[in-house]
């Protein structure tokens, strides 16, 4: 894992997904919709602007999560049919990449969430009926499949947002 580090994004960054509710054990099933999204943006003529994600925008660890399983475009498109349009948000962000299976992703969050807390950062995050609602928690995906099948050499980047 990389050290944790704070970016700032200037820009909100575009993007169209499939949104879904699901809980923890579903997320696996949930994550191989992204070819559906390529494939949206393939029959429209869109070139993604992007490696793929998992955007979390409310948790519930023991009931239901909202995820997006999205992928950047440049600009902002309409979506239909399962596919929604969306735009991650610009501002600070605590980020760390994680190279290995995608089963040690939740040690992974775990650690920047601890070096978050330990600097004292708050995230921009707040309560929801349904549990936190995330201004912005993404996982970008950065190892295609195709090109690597060995798991444990996939990168996964995190970026959680920062409350203002």
């Amino acid at each position: 894992m990389s050290a944790p580090q704070i970016v700032t994004r200037a820009e909100q960054q575009p993007y169209v997904a499939i949104r879904g509710h699901v809980t923890m054990a579903e997320i696996g099933a949930f994550a191989v919709r992204t070819p559906e999204v390529f494939a949206w943006l393939g029959a429209r003529g869109i070139a993604p602007a992007g490696s793929p994600f998992l955007k979390y925008n409310v948790i519930d660890m023991m009931r239901q999560l909202e995820i997006d399983n999205g992928v950047p475009v440049a600009a902002p498109v309409d979506g239909d049919g399962d596919v929604i349009a969306g735009a991650v948000p610009p501002g600070r962000y605590a980020t760390v990449s994680h190279t290995g299976h995608p089963s040690e992703l939740m040690g992974a969050t775990k650690a920047l969430l601890d070096w978050a807390a330990a600097q004292g950062l708050a995230w921009d995050v707040s309560p929801d009926a349904g549990g936190e609602r995330w201004g912005g928690r993404v996982e970008y995906y950065l190892t295609d499949p195709r090109e690597e099948p060995d798991m444990s050499k996939w990168v996964t980047h995190l970026a959680f947002r920062l409350a203002d």
